[in-house]
């Protein structure tokens, strides 16, 4: 059971960092869809960062050459998500394009550019060196380590940060006036325009932030889910999916987002687990069961709920400022 749990916590990670990107974006009127081929660059970018850390600087060479390494990682990482936000951003924001084709070109692009980037990529070994060494876990824990002390500390880095950085979001949207004029953005833009706030420099800078963020997801996935195995990258896609679903299961909400995100990991986890036997067809249908729970959820908040579980009014809907 611990181990399942432990598991389910790092792909955990995977999730929450996508899905919280997506919230992010999504809280200024942005549908980006193309959230799992930001992931995929991300995941992409971060393995360039360290294969050129770890010819800089090998991997032996104690705290600055591990400081380095996951230094390069995060930079490279935010910077290939933070690109592709900014080139959503250009094509819906400033042309005006449809959000949805945009998105799903993206995630297309995606797929296929962390293919080509990845197959440049030529010390594979090290990476998955580095990937056992600097983002396995942290405080020096073992698998011979006791069982409880593993499940509070036995993870790399990446998935405390997901977790700070999901506390902070909660904060930023309930607590903070720039938060306030963002949500107030995606709900009426026309509103937020006529009270002072730039609408447009609002979704630039709401999307690109997002998309480093979930960009970290993609990083999460190769070096901590994957074990550094970068020419897996691609397959970071279908876990893209289910961190835009998940925004709908957590209703737009950053602190429902950090169980939601373990309650689908842990059910991505159970078929291979070893729990319980269960045969293919039973596998497949234990991998739709967090689709299945997202469509009921979108279906009881669309009848049932109030203004405060639905998405914002503006979304998915490009905003012009001559119509106003």
């Amino acid at each position: 059971m611990v181990t399942l749990i432990t598991s389910a916590i790092r792909l955990f990670t995977v999730f929450l960092f996508g899905s919280l990107g997506e919230i992010i974006t999504e809280k200024s009127g942005h549908l980006n869809l193309g959230t799992p081929g930001v992931m995929c660059f991300g995941g992409i970018g971060g393995c360039i960062g360290i294969s050129l850390a770890v010819d800089m600087v090998g991997v032996d060479n104690g705290f600055i050459s591990g400081f380095i390494i996951i230094l390069f990682a995060i930079i490279f990482t935010i910077l290939f998500g933070s690109l592709v936000g900014l080139l959503y951003s250009f094509l819906t924001v400033t042309l005006r394009a449809n959000q949805n084709i945009t998105g799903l070109a993206i995630t297309t692009f995606g797929g296929a550019g962390a293919n080509f980037l990845g197959r440049r990529i030529s010390n594979a070994q090290l990476l998955m060196n580095t990937a056992n060494k600097y983002y396995g876990a942290m405080f020096g824990i073992t698998d011979q380590s006791p069982s409880g002390v593993r499940l509070f500390f036995g993870y790399g880095f990446l998935v405390y940060l997901a977790l700070i950085i999901a506390i902070l979001a909660y904060f930023f949207f309930k607590k903070t006036k720039t938060g306030l004029r963002l949500r107030a953005v995606g709900e009426s833009p026309s509103t937020a325009d006529a009270a002072g706030v730039n609408v447009a420099k609002y979704r630039y800078l709401a999307t690109i932030v997002g998309s480093a963020i979930a960009g970290l997801g993609g990083l999460t996935y190769v070096m901590v889910h994957m074990h550094g195995a970068f020419e897996q990258a691609v397959s970071i896609e279908s876990l893209g999916w289910l961190a835009v679903a998940l925004v709908i299961f957590s209703i737009w909400r950053p602190n429902i987002c950090i169980f939601g995100s373990f309650i689908f990991a842990l059910l991505f986890q159970l078929p291979s687990s070893g729990i319980f036997s269960v045969g293919f067809v039973g596998a497949e249908i234990l991998n739709t069961v967090p689709y299945v729970v997202t469509i009921i959820i979108l279906i009881i908040t669309s009848i049932f709920g109030g203004k405060n579980v639905q998405p914002p009014q503006a979304l998915g809907t490009n905003y012009f400022r001559e119509d106003r």
